[in-house]
């Protein structure tokens, strides 16, 4: 039996005018490209610019290998999706924002690089890293026991897994065992953690002696909230940080359940990438001097700040 209030209601086309740049498929993290639903406009940055005041420290450029500091130059893949992570407020001919563009701006400006800022969609970046495409990805990148096997992390925040419905469906609460889910239809997006997630225990409803669930996926942000807001989807799966964000919207009508599993976040490279050590220690340097609190306090990310950076940390349980 679905809970009440989850099936059934399909909305008409008018509700979908004001909706934000909020839509999420992230990607465990990580995200794909920032499409905004037809008529909607993103939020704008919230005011200050924290990297403003950020110098380069010589110490920690020294990391860096001879060539990088010759070029002055690291091409960064980057993935455009929604607040708080990255976004375009203006537009996509505009300068994205969010906390990871600020993040890895001020990281740059640390060891006194230049960034050349590729949009990628989220799926295609991991892969370009191997062939030498770009020097580091980001994208909101979750750190798995799977990813470690062939791309090197440096974290910068934890984030992890959420649930959230429409405004007013009732039957879910808070989703702490995927077999609540059983019976409904769940959107995310594709090449994520949630993808993968979803699809590995996805026996558990049959185990449980119920109707399993169905996993939708989507390849653009927006189409993810147009499916919820429409009912062809019951529930997304994506960022804590990205639901929190999009719940606390009032064009967004949907409502954050919560929690579900925290992942910690990181700025991606090829195996064995010689720029590890210099970003590890360009992230604490931001976490010593109070700039990475005043990024993640303009983003509302607060909640998700570490201590230290760490490279290729093992998955939480």
């Amino acid at each position: 039996m679905n809970p009440p209030g989850i099936r059934g209601r399909l909305r008409s086309a008018a509700v979908l005018a004001p909706l934000s740049l909020l839509a999420l498929t992230a990607c465990g993290s990580g995200g794909t490209g920032g499409t905004t639903t037809a008529g909607a406009r993103a939020p704008s940055a919230p005011a200050g610019d924290p990297v403003a005041s950020v110098r380069e420290v010589s110490s920690v450029a020294a990391l860096l290998p001879a060539d990088v500091r010759r070029s002055g130059t690291l091409r960064v893949g980057s993935s455009i999706g929604f607040p708080p992570g990255a976004y375009y407020p203006n537009g996509p001919d505009k300068a994205p924002a969010g906390q990871d563009i600020d993040i890895a701006d001020a990281v740059a400006k640390v060891l006194g690089v230049k960034l050349q800022r590729q949009d990628a969609s989220f799926e295609t970046i991991l892969p370009a890293l191997g062939s030498g495409k770009y020097d580091f990805g980001t994208g909101n990148f979750g750190v798995t026991a799977e990813r470690l096997k062939t791309i090197d992390f440096v974290t910068y925040i934890n984030d992890g897994q959420g649930f959230a419905v429409r405004k007013g469906d009732t039957g879910l609460k808070k989703v702490t065992d995927l077999t609540q889910l059983c019976g409904l239809t769940i959107g995310t997006g594709a090449g994520t953690t949630f993808e993968r997630t979803l699809t590995a225990q996805k026996g558990v409803c049959a185990k449980a002696g119920r109707k399993p669930y169905d996993v939708k996926v989507y390849s653009e942000n927006a189409a993810t909230l147009t499916a919820l807001q429409q009912g062809r989807i019951d529930v997304i799966m994506s960022t804590i940080n990205g639901l929190r964000h999009q719940a606390s919207q009032t064009a967004s009508r949907t409502t954050f359940l919560g929690e579900y599993h925290r992942l910690d976040v990181g700025f991606a490279f090829k195996k064995g990438s010689p720029l590890t050590k210099a970003f590890r220690a360009a992230v604490d340097e931001l976490i010593e001097d109070g700039t990475y609190a005043r990024i993640l306090e303009k983003w509302g990310t607060s909640a998700s700040a570490i201590e230290t950076s760490r490279i290729n940390p093992p998955e939480h349980p």
